[in-house]
């Protein structure tokens, strides 16, 4: 085994979970929040087709959005929800506000309140006045449907505000857009050593043309002007601009951004400032120039005049500036000025010396503000020395408005750098992992196998002769001539058989990574070092802990072992009899199979290579039918369960802590696999705590409905970024047809037991009602695999066919699927996953339109 500091696919779940450590919730970072929002807003108008009137269309407002779907109010009912219906920006016929006007359409309120008002016009003109109309490119071309953040392509030209004049911009080109986090090259300067990373909300971003419109100044960055001639900035400028007007950056992009706030400094005012070079501690500053109400510059004190003085252009919401004594209030060290000569800095004498005053606490508002970040919470961070770096965090102190972070992973360590809690530097966990950006993290030590057969030694048997270091050859023959090891308590070796049926508790990917063998060697060392493996490759390696404790014989001849396992941070321990002699082997390692429920050849002295004798791959339908009736969701387990027992409801799953992305997919060595096979996608268990009930081995249709209406249901859609391409084919066409009216009347009665989501489910219900969005001939119940696999082919979601043919998923399966449950057992990245539940969600819509009424 060679241990060494290896880089190893980071995953941020595994990571918390291993170290107990907790993610900062992402409701904290209000910019990644604001970049996940639709383009649309609430309020907004737009004209929408009548339902039931043909080639007429109304007025109608934006209620919410989800997404690419948004929830439309017909102008006229005012506040009556009952008429509110839902429509999928990329296939609902939506038009600005005038549309009709200009292509000489109907505009005609619908027929339930027609007889609402007399005068429809002089409503309109009311209703319209001071109102916002949907933007037309966001209704049709190729931006249509986007989110805000993905409006800002490649090549697009905004401008940037100088760093050291507020008043002076220049343009930049869009190099590349990571989630809103923008790369900038400034126009005429495409070297890429002075790239610039900005967020796409940062106040000093502008739209093309918009210090013109202010009467402020186009002038070439005041460090970078001497690059360049004034001809080739000229030149350059103008060329970009040519360009940008052929297709301008929509102002949608800059409707979130903050209103700056009028500022109370005066010019020789002193206050306290992180580091505006060096973020790793806070400075004396004073206020230095006054541009107008919004800008002013700060200063960095340096009473030795020998450097140029470092300066910075600030607004009254500037991250990182503080009033004096913030340092002394909240026990933070406070760096003196260069030059200043005393050991000991005090503000009194300070400001006394320098015949200066203090800037007073109304200058700084929200100076308190945490935001919900503690200590020890991680999160994403920007490497202040490498800003195209992102850095995995932790919290090491909280204090008001700013956050000390211990950036990870950095191959030159450096001091904890402090941010403010509203900084557009950093990021939730799972981020760059969302957004497909490397993320440099915690470096792991590993150790790798040299082969595939892991030998194992045993303890305190070194010969005399032998140095400590010298490896040893466990074979029996050679223990035996050796004297080491009595052949009676050495076993050959022990085989792990990967294409082995792994049963509930056995995570197949993870099973997969696993050496094909384990010894020679001592008995009991041998299994110990099998049975830790096994462990480790559990769901929940506490519940398997508790199964191996119960394998036991009385004619065996035994010995205690201390097995150990860790999850969610937590430790367990127990002790097992492990059999001593090698004739016991061989049944030690079926009974532990049989209590794992698993493969009796999943490992033990047989090596399987292609066929498992048990045939145990094709007699997943039959032989192991009591783990594959609940494809999707997690089953309560029990033991013993006999065919034809009553079975207990299942748990209703708790909800997982949220984690901005999924777990990324691992590398199997056994042929074709997610993270998970088909067989085990079933089985991830949630929390260690959950007591295990008893299931019978057959479930009915009925039963699974009742899981549908209470898991899936009643699932809001998840905060995300939504699709982006075109929604799937409006029909769906199923050669048969059979009655419907049983189906109907099951999970009419059962989703209307739902007490806990009612109002949503209603409402969800009612509201899709009248929208002809997919009409299906065929109760998605009674679909087969194949049914499935052919209705997700026909949609842009085709290339995951495949896994639902794998994974057996019918159309019963189909409605129970979840964004969770897709991301866990079908181990696919978010965008991804978000897509197909779309396609899902529609499924589940016609569904409830056509056949659950």
């Amino acid at each position: 085994m060679d241990c060494a500091e290896e880089e190893v696919d980071f995953n941020w779940e595994e990571y918390l979970e291993e170290t107990g450590a907790t993610a900062a919730p992402h409701t904290s970072f209000r910019h990644v929040e604001l970049s996940l929002q639709s383009s649309f807003q609430p309020g907004m108008k737009l004209e929408v087709a009548n339902k039931g009137t043909l080639d007429t269309y109304w007025v109608a407002t934006i209620i919410t959005t989800c997404g690419q779907l948004l929830l439309l109010r017909y102008c006229g009912y005012g506040d009556d929800r009952k008429a509110d219906f839902w429509c999928d920006v990329m296939t609902a016929e939506l038009h600005p506000v005038g549309w009709c006007a200009q292509n000489n359409k109907t505009l005609q309120p619908p027929e339930a309140i027609k007889e609402k008002y007399s005068d429809w016009a002089e409503f309109l003109i009311k209703e319209l006045t001071g109102s916002r109309t949907a933007p037309a490119n966001l209704l049709e071309g190729p931006l249509k449907g986007k989110n805000t953040v993905d409006l800002i392509v490649v090549g697009c030209i905004l401008e940037v505000r100088d760093d050291s004049e507020p008043s002076v911009y220049w343009a930049a080109q869009v190099q590349c857009n990571i989630g809103g986090r923008l790369c900038l090259s400034y126009v005429g300067l495409n070297d890429p050593a002075h790239y610039r990373w900005m967020f796409y909300l940062d106040n000093r971003l502008r739209p093309l043309g918009w210090a013109k419109e202010n009467h402020l100044s186009m002038k070439p960055p005041t460090d970078r002007c001497d690059l360049r001639s004034s001809s080739e900035w000229t030149e350059a400028l103008d060329q970009a601009t040519a360009e940008a007007l052929n297709s301008p950056l929509p102002l949608e992009v800059f409707k979130d951004h903050a209103d700056l706030n009028t500022h109370s400094f005066r010019a020789g005012m002193k206050l306290e400032m992180v580091s505006p070079v060096e973020p790793f501690h806070i400075l004396p500053v004073s206020v230095t120039k006054i541009y107008n109400e919004y800008y002013f510059q700060i200063t960095v004190d340096d009473l030795t005049a020998e450097a140029p003085p470092t300066s910075v252009v600030c607004h009254a919401d500037s991250p990182g500036i503080l009033p004096v004594q913030w340092c002394l209030k909240n026990g933070v060290g406070l760096e003196r000025p260069r030059g200043f000569e005393s050991q000991d800095f005090d503000w009194a004498d300070y400001l006394k010396h320098s015949g200066n005053e203090a800037a007073p606490d109304v200058c700084f508002p929200n100076a308190s503000q945490s935001k919900g970040f503690c200590k020890d919470m991680w999160l994403e961070a920007v490497n202040p020395h490498q800003p195209a770096e992102l850095c995995v965090a932790r919290i090491t102190q909280v204090k008001g408005r700013l956050l000390w972070l211990k950036l990870e992973g950095l191959s030159k360590p450096l001091p904890d750098c402090i941010v403010d809690v509203e900084s557009m530097n950093i990021f939730p966990v799972g981020w760059c992992e969302a957004n497909g950006y490397p993320l440099t993290h915690v470096q792991k030590t590993v150790c790798l196998p040299q082969k595939k057969i892991a030998v194992v030694q045993p303890e305190k048997q070194l010969a005399p002769s032998q140095p400590p270091d010298a490896p040893l050859n466990l074979c029996p023959s050679m223990a035996m001539d050796t004297g080491l090891v009595n052949g009676k308590y050495c076993c050959s070796q022990l085989f792990i058989n990967h294409r082995c049926f792994s049963g509930p508790y056995l995570n197949k990917g993870r099973i997969a990574e696993l050496p094909k063998a384990v010894g020679p060697g001592k008995c009991a060392v041998v299994l110990k070092e099998i049975l830790t493996m096994l462990i480790n490759s559990a769901y929940k390696p506490g519940r398997v802990l508790r199964e191996l404790q119960m394998v036991e014989d009385p004619l065996w001849n035994c010995q205690e072992e201390t097995l150990k396992a860790k999850y969610k941070g937590k430790s367990y321990r127990s002790t097992m009899r492990i059999v001593r002699t090698a004739d016991q082997v061989s049944e030690f390692c079926r009974r532990v199979c049989e209590r794992l429920q698993c493969c009796q050849n999943l490992f033990g002295p047989t090596n399987v290579s292609d066929t498992c004798p048990e045939n145990c791959s094709s007699q997943t339908k039959t032989k192991y039918t009591y783990y594959k009736k609940r494809k999707v969701g997690r089953p309560s387990l029990g033991e013993n369960a006999q065919d034809g027992d009553m079975t207990k409801p299942a748990r209703r799953r708790k909800k997982r802590k949220a984690i901005f992305v999924q777990k990324k997919r691992r590398t199997s060595i056994v042929g074709y696999h997610t993270t998970e096979s088909p067989q085990d996608s079933d089985y991830y268990y949630d929390d260690e705590e959950e007591d295990f009930e008893e299931w019978g081995s057959e479930a009915s249709s009925n039963s699974l409905r009742e899981e549908a209406s209470a898991h899936s249901f009643q699932d809001a859609p998840r905060r995300g970024r939504p699709p982006r391409r075109a929604a799937l084919q409006r029909r769906a066409t199923h050669p048969n047809t059979s009655d419907r009216s049983s189906p109907r009347r099951t999970t009419r009665s059962v989703s209307c037991s739902q007490n806990q989501t009612a109002n949503h489910t209603n409402t969800k219900t009612e509201s899709f009602e009248e929208e002809d969005r997919l009409v299906l001939e065929r109760n998605p119940l009674e679909w087969s695999v194949s049914d499935v696999v052919e209705f997700i082919t026909s949609t842009d979601c085709a290339s995951l066919a495949k896994i639902f043919q794998e994974q057996d998923i019918d159309g019963q399966a189909l409605l129970l699927l979840t964004l969770p449950t897709v991301q866990e057992c079908m181990d696919l990245k978010l965008g991804p996953a978000i897509k197909l539940c779309h396609q899902i969600e529609r499924v589940k819509v016609a569904f409830y339109s056509q056949y659950a009424n």
